[in-house]
């Protein structure tokens, strides 16, 4: 039966308008860095966005953005560190307050910190909810099956919750409303070459794919 004539039946069947493809457009909320923010609109509430990115490609650094800007608006906040590499020294002193933060390990199994993400989504009472699987090794992210990605997003469907993956690189495809590439532009350095130097920022663009269409903001991450 065409899907036309199939709405019509059902519509007669239940005495009003059918719109089964329908969906509120969610709510965004700023990510901290205001080039960002322009070119997207913002982070999507009810909604997964994709962070993924090669090591010191600033991915770090936007993930302690989004999540100062939200523990600021005093959100309670949640981050599962797949690998245990959270480092909350460096969390507070980019602008994180540590106490609307909740810390989960996973021991370093993707497949567990998956299921722990689900659970605090379905607990409810998060503001932001990240999945960290930004050192899990690209091999062991990839088993995770599209199936639990698609589980992961419609359990965030309809809640006020940002729902954020961090990751080497893109994992959940078009389950993510949001993806942002990241990827490194320069370093700044100070002191004189051939000598001992201190790394002091590193410029990052954050490619998105929203709307489809691409925008590259760049944005300044400081040295942690």
């Amino acid at each position: 039966m065409p899907a036309a004539a199939l709405k019509t039946q059902f519509e007669s069947l239940l005495g009003g308008h059918l719109d089964w493809q329908s969906r509120l457009a969610p709510e965004y909320v700023p990510s901290g860095i205001p080039q960002l923010d322009a070119a997207t609109g913002g982070l999507p509430r009810g909604c997964l966005t994709e962070i993924f990115g090669p090591a010191s490609s600033g991915r770090t650094s936007l993930l302690l953005s989004i999540l100062a800007e939200a523990t600021h608006r005093e959100e309670v906040c949640a981050i599962v560190d797949a690998e245990d590499t959270f480092d909350p020294a460096s969390a507070s002193a980019a602008g994180v307050a540590l106490d609307r933060l909740l810390w989960v390990r996973s021991a370093q199994n993707a497949e567990h910190a998956l299921k722990a993400a689900d659970l605090l989504i379905q607990g409810g009472g998060f503001g932001v909810v990240v999945l960290d699987l930004g050192d899990t090794p690209p091999a062991a992210a990839r088993r995770i099956s599209l199936t639990s990605w698609f589980r992961l997003r419609r359990a965030v469907e309809n809640t006020p919750t940002v729902l954020i993956s961090v990751a080497r690189q893109a994992n959940a495809k078009t389950c993510a409303s949001l993806q942002l590439a990241c990827a490194r532009e320069h370093a700044a350095w100070s002191g004189a070459l051939h000598s001992s130097r201190l790394l002091r920022a590193i410029s990052a663009r954050a490619t998105s794919t929203q709307r489809s269409k691409t925008c590259s903001p760049v944005f300044t991450a400081a040295a942690l």
